[in-house]
């Protein structure tokens, strides 16, 4: 025996002489079955080095949310980013980029991280359960090698001194048990009941967007001046439903937008116009009543269960287009959509019936133009203060008889016969309000009626937010919970010394607790003062 090796050392057996080295000095290791690898991949799954993990994956898969317009919150984006950049969108829409919170890698982390979340909330309330019903641990034997350890003396017998104890401890909220001449206390058990509260609550989050989000919708209507909308499917614009949306759920009630005022002020360094206010102010019908309600920019509008957000505003000049013989075919304001900051706007009106061809026309509708050099139009101010309408015109089938949806904002022209602007060899119409103008070749005529205003509402239903509330408190009570709450344990030894007894106090904390030690102290100061009042 070597004197270095200690005496209880034996050295491994010899290899037998016909076996390789390598598969002798192997650890001999139990193989995994399906059952061991599942356990094994479940274990893994429900740690919370995992659940950390997936946590700021699901922060880092959001980003592109934020990054890129998403379907279901801003359907004209994605089209407009479509239009942007036409070489990066079929990638971005390959990869469900534009549908980032629906998509199947965002899904899937969504439902790990909830699996996982569960998984470790689970055994921890169950040991935690347990715990709650134990009693306090025994008193170690020796107190001086533990935090504040400390001696005192009373000319009292032990049981009044630990009756003391004991009534202080509990007045200090300490769970509190008997060992023989000594006390152990216990108390901060709320701490890892804030914990679990601080998960649970966020698995509640997870829960409610998951589920209750499906039953939500979000739709998108433009509404002129005088109109009335009523909250029905056919009614909207466009129409983002949860998975769980069923129509039956739209709230019955209406708006009419009877008035819209904006306004704005004048940059003094650049001129241009700097807006302020924006107020559409509407006629609510719910429940056999009318009301007048506003909605402004963050001021949404409740009905119901939904909310209407004013998203955008714009002008819907009235067009009225007549026949030969002077019978208007088409009169209805047709909402443009702004193009810059001074509302110059751009718009498409369509003629399906009345002449002798489908008539389409784009223009532009200026608030305040003027005419720049070069003879081209341009708005300086985005209130109508010389308000102009242009229109070039087309002439042939529209498309609008084959029953397939087309754009209402856009004009494909590859089929069609350009009749005024371009070149037509015929100037543009151009129009002032109250005024008319001719087609070529005795089509007929088109007049500039009216200015009434449009805005665009976006009507959000959303389940989720009472319950992700609650949940949000819960998070933020159970963390401060979990950081202000201490976890200690203290004990109190009394041992019989002459004509009084010697006492010890120590205590233990699980974690850092920078005030035990001055805990330790106080207990013992007002321990020996209720001593000396108990004489």
């Amino acid at each position: 025996m070597e004197p270095l090796r200690p005496s209880d050392f034996h050295d491994s057996p010899e290899p037998a002489k016909d076996v390789p080295a390598s598969r002798s000095s192997a650890i001999a290791q139990p193989k995994l079955d399906a059952t061991g690898w599942v356990r094994f991949v479940f274990r893994q799954l429900t740690s919370m080095r995992t659940a950390l993990v997936l946590l700021l994956l699901l922060a880092v898969a959001a980003i592109p949310g934020s990054l890129v317009p998403q379907r279901s919150a801003d359907p004209n984006g994605v089209v407009q980013f479509e239009r942007d950049n036409p070489d990066l969108f079929p990638v971005l829409d390959a990869l469900q980029v534009f549908d980032t919170y629906t998509s199947v890698w965002f899904s899937a982390i969504y439902l790990l991280l909830f699996v996982s979340l569960i998984g470790c909330i689970i055994p921890r309330t169950q040991h935690h359960a347990k715990a709650l019903r134990a009693r306090p641990p025994a008193t170690p034997a020796r107190l001086d090698r533990l935090v504040g350890h400390t001696e005192r003396r009373a000319s009292v017998d032990i049981e009044t001194a630990l009756a003391e104890a004991r009534t202080l401890l509990r007045a200090q909220r300490f769970r509190v048990e008997r060992y023989g001449d000594s006390l152990s206390a216990e108390r901060g058990y709320l701490r890892e009941t804030g914990n679990l509260v601080f998960h649970m609550a966020l698995v509640g989050i997870l829960a409610t967007i998951g589920l209750a989000g499906g039953f939500g919708y979000n739709g998108q209507r433009v509404i002129v001046q005088g109109q009335t909308f009523t909250n029905q499917l056919t009614s909207y614009d466009s129409f983002s439903p949860g998975r769980f949306f069923d129509e039956t759920r739209l709230d019955p009630f209406s708006l009419r937008l009877d008035e819209f005022e904006a306004v704005y002020d004048i940059d003094t360094t650049t001129g241009r116009p700097i807006p302020l206010d924006f107020t559409a102010s509407v006629t609510v019908a719910e429940n056999g009543e009318s009301r007048a309600e506003t909605v402004r920019v963050n001021e949404p509008l409740p009905v119901g269960r939904t909310n209407a957000y004013l998203l955008g505003n714009g002008f819907a000049p009235w067009i009225t287009v007549f026949d030969a013989d002077g019978t208007a075919v088409f009169s209805q304001p047709v909402p443009f959509l702004p193009q810059d900051a001074n509302l110059t706007s751009l718009g498409v009106v369509k003629v399906p019936d009345g002449l002798d061809e489908q008539l389409g026309m784009i223009g532009f509708f200026y608030p305040s133009a003027v005419a720049l050099e070069s003879g081209a139009l341009s708005s300086i101010f985005p209130e109508p203060d010389n308000p102009v309408l242009t229109l070039n015109a087309f002439e042939g089938d529209l498309g609008l008889d084959e029953g397939v949806p087309r754009n209402a904002y856009s004009l494909n022209t590859d089929d069609l016969d350009q009749i005024t602007g371009g070149d037509s060899g015929v100037d543009s119409i151009v129009l002032q309000i109250g005024e008319s103008a001719e087609l070529p070749g005795g089509r007929g005529s088109v007049e500039f009626t009216s200015l009434p205003r449009f805005v665009s509402l976006d009507v959000h239903h959303d389940p989720t937010q009472a319950g992700v509330l609650i949940s949000s408190l819960l998070v933020l009570a159970g963390l401060l919970t979990s950081l202000f709450v201490p976890r200690r344990r203290l004990w109190v030894v009394a041992t019989a010394d002459g004509d009084g007894v010697r006492l010890q106090y120590a205590g233990l904390a699980r974690g850092d607790d920078p005030g035990l030690e001055r805990a330790v102290g106080e207990l013992a100061d007002r321990h020996i003062e209720a001593l000396a009042r108990a004489k």
